[in-house]
């Protein structure tokens, strides 16, 4: 199997940005395109040039793009019935394009060519025939998509195949079989794909959607099968439910089936190029995507932890730096003590002095987790936690109490105001500070009261906030989870705060955002002496 190779066809730019809420700017898709070049991606669609002038655009920047390993490829269908190549929009935009390759589809299923084209079987296989051939004659890398294959092929596969056999005989370069509607099921994929390579001499490829959550195992089965071209995106991002991962299929392929596609040192980059597409789409990274999800080797449970520490196959069905993820230990009231000891070298805490209290910390954890408290995303509250337990720190401050004033008067001016105390090595300070919002009023008394001792907070930011309902029935009176970021010089920490109150629970995650900030820029000399 190690001999079979595999084209991968990327379509994120293209077939990607028909799902929801995707949107991708020209300069977006070359930063993209650059990393699938990197990957050893083979074909990346870039768009439909016919269609807007941002597709255009990236045409025409690509053309002055050095790629490595990738064919750029422009996306169209076959010409309009009653047009010529040489009249047709459409065939005109790819040649415009000036891209090596060039991917048209046609219609397959005699619903689409009788009811959506309104036209008969043989005027579609002339459309298929002369497109194809036209594009060819100008030189370009022909790739037929035959859309909606599978379910014209099941519906009259005599006429499925005839659409295969004319662009063939036009001279397409590659044929793929496309699952448009994404409700074909792997057993049917295997037969028609099977059936298809008996009749069809030509490479063939496969396109699958995942309205079945099929794509993966389809196209998968594709390969398996004797396709040699599998087409997909990006975290299976595309119209509907998705298009097939090749973030999924191409480690399915490689480290699981031995097929050969891109270099194996170059899986990787993998997770890297999952999340910065989904960054440049604004959209949140799926923790639970399979390989690249930042909880696809995530463990929680006391007993699954424990196994791992002593050999990671005991629950992980691949290495995860293969693909460029990480193991991660989770702390929640599943936890037991290998989690804890696992999480604190990840955070750089010897607790090799400290045995005694482990239990204590399980303890504490498991109770502060039942309170509604997390800190899979407040890790440094989870530090000052341990180090509380273990008595390795001391304080950076001590909070004697804060009071809050919220104004709104007849002009609709709405002011808030914090009053906090706090001491500093004894030395107590006493500040107010006003703003509209109650939390950015407390981070200015804070700040203010503590600038004296500690000008560098001033280098510190707030950088994200998030506020959860932890039980929603309580209505007004539901207790709320405070989810604090900050920031400093590259540096990020979150900090964790829970209360009925959602203003004390933004104190308690602000309070300890400055305590950990302070307490890691002078963790070589203490802060807090003792009052006199």
């Amino acid at each position: 199997m190690s001999e079979v190779h595999v084209k991968y066809f990327d379509t994120t730019l293209r077939d990607g940005t028909q799902g929801e809420n995707i949107s991708f700017s020209a300069e977006d898709k070359i930063r993209i395109a650059r990393k699938l070049d990197s990957l050893g991606i083979h074909y990346i669609e870039g768009g439909w040039p016919g269609s807007n002038p941002k597709d255009m655009e990236f045409f025409e920047r690509a053309k002055d793009e050095h790629f490595k390993n990738a064919r750029i490829v422009a996306f169209g269908s076959t010409m309009r019935f009653g047009n010529t190549p040489e009249s047709d929009p459409n065939i005109q935009a790819l040649i415009t394009a000036q891209t090596p390759a060039v991917s048209i589809f046609g219609k397959t299923w005699t619903l689409h060519v009788e009811q959506a084209l309104g036209i008969t079987g043989d005027q579609n296989l002339t459309l298929i025939h002369d497109s194809v051939q036209y594009l060819k004659s100008q030189g370009r890398e022909v790739i037929y998509d035959a859309e909606h294959f599978f379910d014209g092929f099941k519906d009259n596969a005599e006429y499925a195949i005839s659409t295969l056999l004319a662009a063939r005989l036009a001279g397409a370069d590659w044929i793929v079989l496309c699952d448009t509607n994404g409700g074909t099921l792997p057993h049917d994929i295997q037969s028609i794909v099977q059936n298809v390579i008996k009749k069809v001499d030509a490479p063939i490829g496969i396109h699958a959607h995942n309205d079945s959550e099929m794509a993966v195992a389809n196209s998968v089965t594709a390969v398996q099968s004797g396709c040699r071209q599998v087409q997909g995106t990006i975290n299976g991002y595309g119209e509907r439910c998705g298009n097939a991962n090749l973030c999924s299929i191409i480690p399915n392929l490689q480290i699981k089936l031995g097929f050969e596609g891109i270099k194996m040192e170059n899986l990787a980059q993998l997770t890297t190029i999952s999340h910065y597409v989904s960054e440049l789409a604004n959209l949140s990274h799926n923790n639970q995507l399979p390989y690249v999800g930042k909880s696809a080797f995530a463990h929680k449970g006391g007993i699954h932890v424990s196994a791992v520490i002593k050999n990671p196959v005991t629950y992980e069905h691949i290495e995860p730096e293969l693909i460029g993820n990480g193991r991660r230990v989770l702390l929640s009231d599943l936890s037991g003590q290998s989690n804890i000891r696992f999480k604190a070298e990840e955070l750089n805490l010897n607790l090799d002095e400290h045995n005694h209290v482990i239990p204590e910390i399980v303890k504490k954890l498991k109770q502060k987790e039942h309170e509604g408290f997390m800190y899979e995303a407040a890790e440094a509250s989870l530090e000052l936690l341990i180090k509380k337990i273990t008595q390795d720190t001391a304080d950076a401050f001590e909070f004697k109490g804060f009071r809050m004033l919220i104004e709104k008067n007849e002009n609709e001016v709405i002011r808030s105001e914090a009053t906090i105390r706090v001491n500093v090595n004894g030395i107590s300070e006493h500040t107010a500070a006003e703003s509209v919002g109650p939390v950015h009023a407390l981070d200015q008394a804070l700040r203010k009261a503590l600038m004296k001792f500690f000008p560098e907070i001033d280098e510190m930011q707030l950088s994200d906030y998030k506020v959860r309902v932890l039980n929603e029935k309580d209505a007004t009176k539901a207790r709320v989870r405070v989810l604090i970021d900050s920031t400093c010089n590259g540096e990020t920490w979150g900090t964790v705060g829970v209360s009925e109150n959602i203003i004390e629970a933004s104190w308690q995650a602000l309070m300890e955002s400055f305590s950990y900030y302070l307490i890691n820029h002078y963790k070589h000399q203490p802060i807090v002496q003792e009052s006199a």
